[in-house]
């Protein structure tokens, strides 16, 4: 792990001034070398690399790293999102409070054009209460959790368990006639697993540089049919318990330790749930298994959840610094607003959410009149399926012809990616876009998205933070957040790499995913680095360099067979 900067404000200041020119020393040194080596065109081409890059000047690097780290407010921002608003699923009333609170932060801070941007998403839904006891043969409370979504149980619904594992539509017919009155175990009990790493990590370098490898494009047509496959056999589970007169069913938790998640995704409206559901703590969940064994098991489970219809849209919040020339574009960085309700939502993506507004309120108190508009945005529905930064792209970037119109309606991650694009007029206005979803571990470097010609620009901006711990721009490409779509046009779009920490193995969507697992001098590093890189990108002279507009790729493997287990 790399040493930390030193507290002394002045010395970090000298030391961030000595770094910046230090490199630029090199660089002359470099064109110097290389003219002499090659001649004229060289240096040409070398000086036109340096007029797109154009690094944030000694000076003002120097005051956005006093500002960040003397005089930071990130972690009072992730510490209010977390503690006082708390988990903040898309529509959700806390979601709404988000919403007013953070256009109120980037008013105070003096942003401009600070507003909503809504798109239609369907309900909103919120636990009050929960509690899920097995009351035969002992009794016992059970770790337990409303899966998102699901209806209310309406008082203490009470009934024995039966242990039916359905794990695709052809299990139906394995349990017709059988499930009656029961509350449906559906889950088939994984035998526990040994823990064989920390769970909180710190990614060495070589982990890192295992990430620079350059992934060629696969095209498979039927890839996103499976994932379809997997989010459509909620609902056609949900009907066919409904149909077999079923009371409830529940599932097991993915992670040992008593750690729940109640991840949901059945929010259209019209499209709810008919039975009650919860989600089980492993440990738990063995436990009914093991004593379904040998005779009845009973449980009691008392839910109150609440639907929200007041609003059937979701809203990204925008807000902007503006840029000095109108005709140059808008740089861009963003992080979902949104979570699940197990926990806080503090590192997914509270963390991220912090970083954003902890940038922009840098840049607006220094008073920075960068070339470019520099354009915030929290977006919303991310964990359902990437919705608010996929009505962001149809309503200022980009659209596609919709194919098929059921798979169209289940969301934009699950869309088929049809031709031709057609582009709008913000499109080549976009001078870069730099997401942060990853929780709350310091940023170690950037992943260029297999965008190879952006790769030495992006090195020279972070070349000020190899001191920090983030210096790496590996080729790999990223999935999962809310750069993915805009990435996938071609566009200059960045997710930073940071450290897992205990995001992916205890964290991530879960009950411990609250404000004690964020690691505050990682959220200063992040945000004075996402400060530093917008303003690289709004005053650099030319754009960072695209990839090229998608077209209708050919099948990577046209001579492919299905494999069978899959079917």
């Amino acid at each position: 792990m790399p040493r930390s900067p030193i507290n002394c404000g002045l010395c970090r200041e000298s030391r961030l001034w000595a770094s910046s020119v230090n490199f630029l020393v090199k660089g002359v040194r470099t064109v110097i070398l290389t003219t002499w080596r090659a001649g004229l065109p060289a240096l040409l081409a070398l000086l036109s690399l340096r007029a797109l890059a154009a690094p944030v000047d000694p000076a003002t690097l120097a005051r956005i790293s006093d500002e960040g780290f003397n005089h930071g407010q990130v972690v009072e921002t992730a510490e209010y999102l977390a503690d006082r608003i708390g988990g903040r699923l898309t529509n959700s009333p806390a979601m709404r409070a988000a919403e007013t609170w953070t256009m109120g932060r980037f008013t105070a801070w003096g942003l401009k054009n600070v507003h909503r941007e809504g798109f239609e998403f369907g309900r909103g839904w919120w636990i009050e209460s929960s509690q899920v006891r097995m009351t035969a043969p002992r009794a016992l409370v059970l770790r337990a959790i409303p899966i998102a979504w699901t209806p209310p149980t309406t008082g203490t619904l009470s009934a024995e368990v039966i242990v039916a594992p359905i794990k695709k539509e052809r299990d139906f017919a394995d349990w017709k006639g059988k499930l009656a009155g029961k509350i449906v175990l559906v889950s088939w009990p994984e035998p526990p697993k040994d823990d064989t790493e920390s769970p909180t990590k710190r990614l060495a370098d070589p982990e890192i540089g295992k990430l620079d490898e350059f992934k060629i494009p696969h095209f498979e047509p039927d890839a996103n049919k499976r994932v379809i496959e997997y989010f459509s056999f909620g609902e056609k589970l949900d009907a066919f318990l409904a149909q077999e007169g079923a009371v409830a069913w529940a599932r097991m938790s993915r992670r040992e330790g008593h750690i729940v998640h109640g991840e949901g995704y059945m929010f259209h409206t019209g499209g709810s749930p008919r039975l009650p559901a919860v989600e089980i703590a492993a440990e738990d969940y063995r436990k009914l298994t093991r004593l379904a064994k040998g005779g009845p098991v009973t449980l009691a489970i008392d839910n109150v959840v609440h639907y929200e219809d007041a609003d059937s849209k979701a809203y990204n919040i925008v807000a902007e610094i503006p840029g000095r020339d109108p005709k140059a574009g808008f740089v861009m960085a963003g992080a979902h607003l949104d979570s699940w309700v197990a926990g806080d939502g503090a590192a997914d993506n509270g963390a991220g959410s912090a970083v954003i507004l902890e940038a922009s309120r840098i840049l607006a108190s220094l008073g920075v009149q960068p070339r470019r508009t520099l354009r915030f945005v929290l977006w919303s529905g991310e964990e359902q399926g990437l919705w608010g930064s996929g009505a962001y792209l149809e309503q200022h970037l980009a659209r596609r012809p919709v194919g098929n119109p059921e798979l169209a309606a289940m969301g934009p991650y699950f869309a088929e990616e049809t031709y031709p694009v057609q582009t709008l007029p913000e499109f080549d206005a976009l001078a870069a876009y730099f997401n942060i979803d990853n929780g709350s571990g310091k940023i170690r470097g950037i992943y260029a998205e297999g965008n190879l010609a952006v790769v030495p620009t992006l090195k020279e901006w972070l070349a000020p933070f190899s001191s920090l711990g983030a210096g790496a721009v590996v080729s790999q490409p990223t999935g999962g957040t809310d750069h993915v779509f805009l990435s996938r046009l071609g566009l200059p779009a960045f997710q930073f790499v940071q450290d897992p920490l205990d995001y992916e193995s205890r964290v991530h969507h879960s009950e411990l995913d609250v404000f004690d697992h964020l690691r505050p001098q990682d959220l200063r590093q992040a945000a004075v680095i996402v400060a530093a890189m917008m303003l690289d990108a709004a005053n650099a002279d030319q754009p960072l360099p695209r990839r090229v507009l998608p077209t209708q790729p050919r099948v990577t493997d046209p001579f492919a067979y299905p494999d069978p287990s899959e079917k």
